[in-house]
């Protein structure tokens, strides 16, 4: 088993919801966790930026990633969204198993 949280930012809650209900449907992600509205200072179009964003937090296997990331960019409203894949070192067995059994296979 290799887990993995994959982090990514949204321009809203309505458009966090869409992408996190999404890929739980298709089963590309066993969970989805939105977060609330915060800011995010960046460099963009060759000057410093800001802007609130709602951030997606979900769990998926290793082998859904290539998967997940196109579905995530066909839905997504940014250029270059931020999509990236974090590797689960440890945690709850027991949970991690079930983040396996309700993702599809690749």
């Amino acid at each position: 088993m290799e887990p993995q949280l994959i982090y990514i930012t949204t321009s809203s809650q309505e458009e966090a919801e869409h992408i996190g209900r999404a890929l739980v449907e298709e089963r590309l992600a066993a969970c989805a966790n939105i977060l609330p509205q915060h800011l995010a200072i960046y460099w963009w179009e060759q000057r410093v930026q800001e802007d609130y964003e709602v951030l997606v937090i979900a769990k998926t296997r290793k082998e859904l990633v290539d998967a997940l990331v196109a579905r995530v960019r066909a839905l997504h409203s940014y250029t270059c969204p931020c999509i990236v894949a974090l590797p689960i070192t440890g945690g709850f067995d027991e949970y991690l198993r079930w983040v396996y059994q309700e993702t599809r296979e690749p």
